[in-house]
């Protein structure tokens, strides 16, 4: 059995204006009431669940879910009230955001924050416990600074966004407005510019800043290193997974999205709605075209200039097989020779006859 405290913040909705507002079609009673989202195995009386992955169907015929957001696919098969989308996943997404309402920010400053004199900062702020805010900073409406983050000298930060935990923002960097920074995110860090002298490395200075659109979303302990020359650019809508490394002078397109995991070297530019599955790798300098999707621990070297789905890697598999194909690859160089001397010996034979 799985125990579910109820949020203060949420609330309850009738199944009627549920399936309004996420544009479904009901089937059931209109006035059921929920207040809680639960997956189709967990859910009680109140809660509505999705079916979005056919591998969950199992799950339906026994649900004790008041109402479950499905496609017409399952529709006839769903045992309580439905709400019918083509997208279930997004309906749920939708629902969830419905019955659990942001908590509106209240304006103030703890008092173990530190706030510099220079800093402009709009009165309906919250600053908490043991934050920093340098000289020059400004904060916009409604913006909510957590516990431990760090908003360095002349940084700008829109209105609407929530900082939630130890984040740290470098100089100048610029966020814009409903702008999610999950725990530990480093914005505006120095890039790895290094140039060497033939015996000893040195320190190229990063000049740049960071810049971060409107509605961009960036998970716990990634990073996005500030620019050399000009500025890091993260486009509007991206969002960006946990543990993500993104390096200086990278540009990333609109509405992209980025799994955990994944490092992008600099000066590469991703464009729009882009998807990058967790772990892959992409070299710096490269263009990658609007509408690109790498699967997971895909290795990218070399420039992708046209939409699509792109793959590398070796799947998984039995061990003692891994390690035959393993050595047979170190011989791949080999085997392609000798084909190629076998078909020069063929075409020279074809050609006697």
């Amino acid at each position: 059995m799985v125990m579910r405290r109820k949020d203060e913040h949420a609330v309850d909705i009738t199944l009627g204006a549920l399936a309004e507002a996420l544009s479904a079609q009901l089937q059931g009673d209109a006035q059921i009431r929920v207040h809680a989202v639960a997956t189709l195995a967990d859910a009680s009386q109140g809660d509505i669940s999705f079916l979005a992955n056919r591998r969950y169907r199992r799950y339906l015929d026994g649900t004790s879910a008041s109402a479950v957001i499905l496609s017409t696919e399952y529709a006839q098969d769903c045992p309580v009230a439905a709400l019918v989308t083509d997208n279930p996943y997004l309906g749920y997404a939708r629902a969830a955001a419905l019955l659990n309402p942001s908590k509106a920010v209240v304006g103030g400053v703890h008092p173990t924050a530190s706030v510099a004199a220079g800093a402009t900062i709009a009165a309906d702020v919250w600053i908490d416990a043991a934050a920093v805010i340098e000289d020059g900073a400004r904060i916009g409406a409604r913006t909510s600074i957590g516990p431990g983050c760090v908003v360095g000298r002349d940084v700008v930060i829109g209105n609407d966004c929530h900082l939630v935990a130890n984040v740290t923002l470098c100089r100048g960097v610029c966020l814009g407005e409903r702008v999610l920074l999950h725990p530990g995110v480093v914005i505006g860090g120095d890039g790895f510019g290094i140039a060497n002298d033939g015996r000893v490395w040195v320190k190229v200075p990063q000049l740049g800043a960071v810049e971060i659109g409107d509605d961009v979303e960036i998970g716990s302990n990634s990073t996005i290193d500030r620019g050399a020359l000009r500025n890091t650019l993260i486009g509007r809508g991206v969002k960006i997974d946990n543990l993500v490394q993104i390096g200086h002078n990278v540009e990333i397109g609109e509405d992209t999205a980025i799994a955990a995991c994944v490092a992008i070297g600099g000066s590469t530019k991703i464009g729009r709605r882009c998807t990058i599955g967790g772990a892959a790798s992409l070299a710096g300098h490269l263009e990658i075209a609007d509408d690109v999707h790498l699967t997971a621990t895909s290795a990218v070297p070399n420039s992708i200039r046209v939409p699509g789905v792109y793959s590398s890697g070796m799947p998984v598999q039995e061990n003692r097989a891994w390690r035959r194909n393993a050595v047979r690859l170190r011989h791949l160089d080999d085997m392609a020779r000798q084909l190629k001397s076998l078909h020069a010996a063929v075409a020279r034979l074809s050609g006697s006859d």
